[in-house]
């Protein structure tokens, strides 16, 4: 098929799969008051490919036949760089809030082709043939992926062997003809409840004594035994004049529990080889977080838009401090776009494919969250108090009240009182309100903490060169 519409993807998600919602199983979930949003934000990918001007790029041609630019498998920078121009498009589109179901699913299938490679390297190359057959599969049928990483972990002071629970990580609890049974649970698994498979990694680096913890696979979402447990965060209704993107826009995340699932032999991609869970796990957020950055630059562009707008409408964009505020959020914003096009540029290329630089991406990704909350405090002061005590949409159209919100709350000559309070309703949305949150702890937490980048980073940096310079002009 190659290309689904948006009607075919609502469709494919009515499949019987076990969402749960505040305790409640979910029948459908195109027509949850809360799901559904989601549903409509993920169908953003599909309406692009079929959209005149974003068709060039969200849609590859091969021998004739066209299928998703995300499924391309990237073989040079150029690849790489249409790949981050499409993320931040669907980005834009969704009004700062990632899309997701492609880009993430995508990231785990490059991530599984360059280990699967290795791997066959070694003697086993059933793996890579089965990562091939299911990129296929996936591609040509247009699917919706989720990834489901993170463990659970229970103690996080010991290893996945060590634990009271054996099934605080994912694991093999049974091989039996044609597949294997796995038990266990990942938290933090984004459009999970809107994505027709799933696709498992390992957290971590496993130990030879920790193979049944080793574990890759894929799975259909409406699988016997696999349950999702949706976050109910940010789910209480919204007006979209006050949150005019937490309205419209919103992604999911799941506990996701394998209750004794049986995965068939030719889904499974990693079954006890412990030495590649780590390069699994690693591979994968060499390019996830190279995704990361790609989807944040429309957030950056908003920050940045949204402060000299609103500096505009309350007066004071001629005031020193402001213009210094604004140049520093400008710089910020510059900084990580030309980092992540530079990771682009200078990628490597591994088994046929072009993996982003991984020092520059780590870099980017730990200079927007170490600064992003500093971002968010400088737009929160241009906007003023007014972010948290405006009035309400319907004193707006309230005769008590219209015309004394009207006349007190304009701005300077040619600044109504309704346009500088969408400003201030946007800037809310967007920093001060459960959404704004929800931006927040994914700035610190998404894609890996402050600790992994920069410790992945320094493990990039080649120290030696310098120190031998150093050691060189002083003489030693």
């Amino acid at each position: 098929m190659g290309l689904r519409s948006e009607l075919q993807y609502k469709e494919s998600l009515r499949d019987g799969r076990a969402v749960f919602f505040r305790g409640e199983r979910v029948e459908d979930v195109t027509t949850h008051p809360v799901i559904k949003i989601a549903v409509d934000h993920a169908a953003i990918d599909y309406r692009m490919a079929e959209e005149e001007r974003f068709r060039p790029l969200a849609v590859v041609s091969d021998r004739g036949a066209e299928y998703s630019r995300y499924y391309h498998l990237p073989r040079n920078a150029e690849d790489l760089s249409a790949r981050s121009q499409l993320i931040a498009s669907a980005t834009r589109e969704g009004a700062t809030l990632v899309v997701l179901i492609k880009e993430i699913g995508t990231d785990a299938l490059f991530a599984l082709h360059l280990v699967g490679a290795e791997m066959a390297a070694k003697g086993k190359p059933e793996y890579l043939s089965r990562i091939e057959k299911f990129h296929r599969y996936c591609r040509d049928n247009d699917l919706a992926l989720a990834v489901a990483q993170t463990d659970v972990k229970g103690d996080r002071s010991l290893s996945p062997s060590a634990q009271p629970d054996p099934d605080s990580y994912v694991r093999i609890v049974e091989e039996r003809p044609g597949g294997i049974v796995v038990r266990g649970a990942k938290v933090h698994t984004s459009v999970s409840v809107n994505a027709n498979e799933v696709i498992v990694l390992p957290t971590r680096a496993m130990k030879a004594d920790e193979k049944a913890y080793a574990v890759s696979f894929a799975l259909p979402m409406a699988t016997s035994g696999l349950k999702l447990i949706a976050s109910p965060h940010g789910s209480a209704p919204k007006e979209a004049f006050e949150h005019p993107i937490s309205a419209r826009h919103k992604m999911m995340e799941t506990l996701t529990v394998f209750d004794d699932v049986f995965v068939p032999e030719e889904r499974v991609f990693l079954k006890g080889e412990a030495e590649f869970a780590g390069p699994i796990a690693l591979n994968f957020v060499r390019y996830h977080r190279f995704t990361a950055v790609s989807y944040k630059l429309p957030l950056l562009e908003l920050l940045v838009g949204s402060a000299y707008a609103i500096a505009e409408a309350n007066g004071i964009l001629r005031a020193s401090h402001v213009r210094d505020k604004l140049t520093t959020l400008a710089a910020y914003h510059t900084t990580v776009r030309g980092l992540i096009e530079h990771a682009a540029a200078k990628c490597t290329v591994e088994h046929g494919l072009a993996v982003p630089n991984t020092l520059l991406t780590n870099v980017a990704k730990y200079h927007f969250a170490h600064n992003y909350h500093q971002a968010v405090q400088i737009v929160q002061d241009l906007a003023g108090g007014l972010l948290v005590t405006a009035p309400a949409a319907e004193d707006l159209e309230s005769e008590a009240t219209r015309d004394y919100v009207l006349k007190y709350l304009g701005g300077p000559k040619g600044v109504g009182a309704e346009q500088r309070l969408r400003l201030l309703n946007l800037i809310g949305d967007l920093t001060a309100s459960d959404f704004g949150g929800y931006q927040e702890v994914l700035a610190v937490h998404a894609e890996g903490g402050f600790e992994a980048e920069k410790l992945q980073a320094y493990r990039e940096y080649e120290f030696a060169p310098v120190a031998a310079y150093a050691r060189q002009l002083a003489g030693l």
